[in-house]
């Protein structure tokens, strides 16, 4: 795949030679992907000499401002088409609707991630998609090619796009919602009319995945309960948690533990109902690969 290397715009001269746009460049680079066939070229723009982040950031403005000449792609549907398709590199995007109506302009540190993302919560305004890639870019390069494209778009439009408004939250990524950890008894001054050692079987034979941890999933209170949470997270699993450390709806949960499982430490975690062990196993068992297995049973 071949294009265009340009010279700095602020110099007194300028070169034109090809080159190949993946090849590895040392200094920051825009490329506009218009990719509709595996043969088709795309103009790219490199900064040469080393300039300061000020010049380079005008120049990369300079550059990325024709929106309206960069051609739509259509988005995909899969996660493996979205790589093929699009880069993984930092740059700026903007979305059409299915009405070729300009939905959202961003700026990403990785691109295929951010579209993936965006066509996975709002499919229906997420249809086409203009891609200028900003290759070693820095923030306020970044910022200023997104600059660009939404000066070009408002001074065409005399509007900012929907999801750019003040207050829109559309294109937003939500953080996910942390499931609440599990209380074993209703508060430490209600008399259990079961044991707490049955409380805890039950539990565990009665969910997939449950880890006993010092303090909350989203609180952890030691590195090693940190780790086992990170890990259980990585994987995907759906997963219960237990804070030991609850006194009020955990009382004695600590000791009682230890006794039931004949485990020393904590945090433990339990999978079908059987004791995998503690933070050591659980990190080996994930970096040889063994957890995914288990996990999946």
């Amino acid at each position: 795949m071949a294009a265009i290397n340009v010279s700095p715009l602020f110099t007194s001269s300028s070169s034109l030679r090809t080159f190949s746009s993946y090849a590895p460049q040392n200094t920051p680079t825009l490329s506009l992907y218009s990719r509709f066939a595996p043969s088709l070229s795309f103009p790219s723009i490199s900064l040469r000499p080393p300039i300061s982040t000020k010049t380079r950031s005008l120049i990369i403005a300079s550059a990325v401002r024709n929106l309206s000449e960069v051609k739509p792609l259509p988005v995909p549907a899969t996660p493996e088409e979205f790589a093929a398709k699009f880069p993984s590199d930092a740059g700026v995007y903007a979305v059409f609707d299915q009405n070729d109506e300009l939905q959202f302009i961003g700026i990403s540190r990785n691109i295929a991630s951010s579209l993936f993302s965006h066509k996975s919560s709002v499919p229906e305004l997420c249809c086409s998609v203009k891609v200028g890639v900003v290759n070693e870019a820095d923030r306020t390069a970044l910022t200023q090619a997104w600059k660009s494209w939404m000066e070009e778009h408002i001074e065409a439009t005399g509007k900012v796009p929907p999801g750019n408004e003040s207050g829109n939250t559309t294109w937003v990524r939500q953080p996910p919602k942390k499931k609440a950890d599990l209380r074993l008894t209703p508060g430490r001054h209600v008399q259990l009319t079961v044991p707490l050692e049955e409380l805890i079987d039950k539990l565990v034979k009665q969910n997939k995945v449950v880890a006993f941890i010092k303090g909350s999933r989203s609180a952890p209170m030691c590195g090693f309960s940190q780790r086992v949470i990170a890990i259980l997270e990585n994987q995907g699993v759906d997963y219960e948690s237990v804070d030991v450390l609850d006194e009020e709806y955990n009382c004695g949960l600590r000791e009682t533990l230890k006794q039931y499982s004949n485990w020393p430490t904590l945090p433990q975690v339990f999978v079908n109902g059987e004791l995998v062990g503690g933070c050591d196993i659980l990190t080996s068992m994930y970096e040889k690969g063994e957890l995914a297995g288990l996990l999946k049973n």
